[in-house]
């Protein structure tokens, strides 16, 4: 194509071009250009009669009726023939019957099964115009979007409310308590049983007020039909006659079997239906919506109730494990009144590091020991366990102190080796044997822990020399041993670390050091050994101003003279303020 022929082409997109009126280059003289033919004009209909009004309407998606000024029918679209097939021309509009029309007021109403809106139009010469419009499916999917919006909007809800609850009594509480009035006028939760015995729940709806909740236990053999087919996970099919086994059962309080309907939906569990809900009503029947509405309802509600329950069998597990791990308070001795006190570091585990108590011995005395593990928490509460454990068993074997420590030593490092722990322990241990005028003799073994304090009959305080190395680090430790004498009144006082290097102050960062101590037991001769050990874990905690701590450990032996026996359940007395005072007190 030469240069004439692109700049003379006609694209066909109605842009016709026109030949150049430049002289072209010599080279191109000889090329003419071709010519172009004109698009023919786009004429006007002509001729062609101007459509019908009626023929146009036909086609609106509103049928129309046209009426007169005395009423009289004189158009009908096919629309509106096919609407309202009452609807006649030539007659009156009100003969026909039609709701919403023969009473000339516009609106929405049904028809034949069908929802119309009507709309009214003036014309000239009184006539009007009525437009008719069939709304039926844009007012089911309105409506199925609203009952959608609902439903997720009561999951919701339900999902928030179950969400909570970790108790299975709550959680089942609130499960039917939840069904009441959306899914139900009356909502009967039954557990799987335990033990041969199923615990139910009921939420009955109330006019006004919140659903009544009752709750009651049955034998397993007591349980209708439908209900136990239910907890074996099958969603019974055949509903009409639940309503009847419910009704005899008495569950179902204010309806009657005719004219209600009922669901049974199994709660899914973890292996099998952790329980079944049944859903009765007397309004009207359960449809496949809301059945699916109620099974969705039943999986929340399972969820929760599964976890509620696996919460609970967590917590007696860890109640009973807790329980043997706790320390054990000292046995009963003659002449002997022990006094103890505990904090473990996390005050909602219980348990920890720090642990006391006492066996007898065949002779009338009595092993007592205090000790800390190194670590806090479970770990440390079942290493201590064990420790009790070995001394249990080898008290009954060794009862000088210095050879048992080393005998546990032994016995420690057995244990930590074959777990690869590594763990230590620091303990005082000893002997507390009567004598004859009340008093005691303490006969201690030291393995790396803090020295016990005495409190004298004059009020003073002495610290027993008595030093040694961690249990359960070497294969021959050195033990510390030291004997002491209290006379009838006199107290030893036995504590962990968690006393002495308790933070707090002004600046929360200075320990309560053993100085204080001294202070704060300097007085207290007249004290039993209960209340000592209590005011020994007060003053420490009052430091403390409720900031962290390590575990807290406290073991008084006081002797309790010639008649006395062990006790620990006496009153708190409490502590005086000086010497001064300690002596009006004696007068």
């Amino acid at each position: 194509m030469t240069a004439s022929d692109v700049r003379d082409y006609d694209p066909g997109d109605g842009r016709i071009s026109t030949p150049s009126t430049t002289r072209s280059p010599a080279w191109s003289a000889d090329v003419r250009p071709r010519p172009t033919a004109a698009l023919p004009p786009l004429a006007p209909d002509r001729g062609q009669p101007a459509p019908d009004l009626f023929e146009v309407v036909e086609h609106f998606r509103e049928g129309l009726v046209v009426c007169d000024a005395d009423g009289v029918v004189r158009h009908v679209s096919p629309v509106a023939e096919r609407l309202l097939p009452e609807v006649t021309p030539g007659e009156l509009l009100s003969a026909a019957g039609v709701p919403g029309l023969s009473e000339g007021t516009a609106g929405a109403f049904t028809y034949r099964g069908r929802q119309l809106t009507a709309r009214q139009v003036p014309l000239s010469g009184a006539r009007c115009c009525w437009y008719v419009e069939d709304v039926t499916d844009s007012v089911s999917r309105a409506d199925a979007l609203l009952a959608e919006r609902a439903r997720s909007a009561f999951l919701a809800v339900v999902g928030d409310k179950l969400g909570n609850p970790l108790h299975p009594d709550r959680a089942a509480a609130a499960v039917v308590r939840l069904a009441v009035p959306t899914l139900a006028e009356v909502a009967v939760l039954v557990l799987a049983p335990r033990a041969g015995r199923a615990r139910w729940w009921r939420a009955s709806r109330t006019d006004g007020e919140a659903p009544m909740v009752d709750s009651g236990v049955l034998a397993d053999g007591e349980l209708p039909v439908a209900i136990a087919d239910g907890l074996t996970g099958v969603e019974p099919h055949a509903v009409d006659w639940l309503v009847e086994q419910a009704v005899d059962a008495g569950w179902l309080p204010g309806l009657a079997g005719t004219g209600s309907a009922a669901r049974v939906v199994p709660l899914p569990g973890r292996d099998a239906p952790v329980g079944v809900l049944l859903v009765a009503r007397a309004t009207r029947w359960y449809d496949e919506a809301d059945v699916e509405l109620i099974r969705a309802f039943a999986a929340r509600a399972g969820a929760a109730l599964t976890t509620a329950l696996l919460y609970r069998d967590q917590a007696e597990v860890a109640d009973t494990l807790q329980a043997s791990l706790l320390p054990i308070e000292p046995a009963e001795a003659a002449g002997v009144q022990w006094g103890t006190a505990y904090r473990p570091a996390q005050a909602g585990l219980r348990i920890g590091g720090d642990f006391y108590g006492s066996h007898r011995l065949p002779d009338g005395g009595s092993v007592f020991f205090l000790g800390d593990v190194s670590g806090k928490g479970v770990e440390a509460a079942v290493f201590t366990g064990q420790l009790r454990q070995c001394l249990q068993a080898l008290h009954r074997l060794e009862s000088h102190p210095g050879r048992l420590l080393r005998l546990l030593n032994d016995a420690l490092l057995e244990t930590t080796q074959a777990h690869g722990q590594g763990r230590f322990a620091t303990m005082v241990l000893g002997v507390a044997r009567p004598q004859r005028d009340g008093g005691l003799t303490l006969t201690m073994a030291s393995g790396g822990h803090l020295p016990p304090l005495v409190l004298r009959a004059s009020g003073e305080v002495e610290s027993v020399p008595l030093r040694g190395m961690l249990i359960g680090v070497v294969p021959d430790p050195r033990v510390g041993e030291a004997t002491v004498r209290l006379a009838p009144g006199e107290t030893c006082l036995l504590y962990s670390d968690g006393v002495t290097e308790a933070r707090g102050g002004r600046r929360g960062d200075e320990q309560f050091g053993t100085e204080r101590l001294v202070t704060a037991l300097t007085g207290c001769q007249r004290m039993p050994a209960p209340a000592l050990a209590e005011r020994v874990e007060q003053v420490t905690c009052d430091w403390l101003a409720h900031g962290d701590h390590d575990d807290i450990a406290v073991l008084a032996v006081r002797a309790a003279g010639p008649s006395g026996r062990g006790s620990r359940h006496l009153h708190s007395v409490p502590a005086p303020a000086d010497a001064d005072q300690q002596k009006e007190t004696d007068e």
